[in-house]
């Protein structure tokens, strides 16, 4: 049996942690994919939306995770995808 992936507090504690540790002995069952974002976004634009989908975009980005702007910038990013 795996053992649990413990929660480490600082990026310096998880640091020491992946230095040291037998990765293959952890059980990643629970962990969330996560996606970083290094380019920088040189354009804005207003968006003005429903307020009921305004809603509902920031409770599933807070379900997965992340800023709601991430979160639309995904869903076009997808939907750009999907067309090509």
């Amino acid at each position: 049996m795996k053992k649990k992936f413990p929660k480490f507090k600082t990026d310096a504690e998880a640091e020491e942690f992946v230095k040291t540790a037998d990765l293959g002995a952890y059980d990643f069952s629970d962990m969330k994919p996560m996606r970083f974002e290094m380019r920088r976004k040189d354009k804005s634009i207003s968006l003005r939306l429903p307020e009921q989908l305004l809603d509902s975009v920031r409770h599933n980005a807070d379900r997965i995770g992340i800023p709601y702007q991430r979160f639309i910038r995904m869903a076009i990013e997808s939907a750009i995808e999907r067309t090509h």
